[in-house]
């Protein structure tokens, strides 16, 4: 594996829409896929695990790049007790939006920086997303056109997914999309990797 050299951020992930969301703060970065076993503990907390994904995430590429801040994050979402993944089919999808319908389900997003191998610091943003009550049909027609698969709680809140919430509440927005930029910019400019 190459050796980056400093000064250098990697984004500890294969997602593009943290990619995307990262290159809005006009900072050179790569992308270097992590490792890791996301199978959540017994009883764990969905903020506990957010966290705990997050840091393994940043220090599995960060051993294997020392001169490099190293980000890692992680969002699990729920409804309740019950963990929301990426529903993977169009039935699992609808499946999943309508359980949501008329609900609040909580979202987590954790950003670890990692530099050596060692965590330096790490935040959790939590969402609160209020989901207005919806027909079959307003499900199905939404998963047609947007196709959230890949999307833990089955929707694209930048996209039309907006249109099936109430509200949403939350001290940084883009933590729903998978990488809370506002926390990501203070973890960075606190190790001296500012964008402006």
């Amino acid at each position: 594996m190459d050796t980056i050299t400093a000064p250098s951020l990697i984004l500890a992930s294969t997602s593009p829409y943290r990619k995307r969301l990262l290159e809005r703060l006009a900072l050179p970065f790569h992308c270097v896929s992590p490792e890791t076993d996301e199978t959540p503990r017994v009883d764990e907390p969905p903020e506990a695990l957010a966290g705990r994904l997050a840091d393994a995430k940043a220090l599995a590429v960060s051993r294997s790049h020392p001169n490099a801040a190293v980000l890692g994050s992680d969002q699990v979402a729920a409804l309740g007790t019950v963990l929301l993944g990426k529903p993977g089919s169009i039935c699992a999808a609808q499946e999943q939006l309508g359980r949501c319908s008329g609900q609040s389900v909580s979202f987590y997003t954790a950003v670890t920086l990692a530099r050596s191998g060692e965590v330096v610091a790490r935040r959790c943003v939590p969402t609160v997303v209020r989901f207005r009550t919806l027909t079959d049909h307003q499900i199905a027609q939404y998963v047609d056109r947007e196709r959230p698969l890949d999307c833990a709680g089955s929707f694209r809140w930048e996209g039309l997914g907006i249109c099936l919430f109430t509200a949403l509440e939350s001290t940084d927005p883009t933590a729903l999309e998978g990488l809370p930029l506002i926390a990501t910019c203070d973890l960075l400019s606190a190790q001296g990797v500012a964008a402006l």
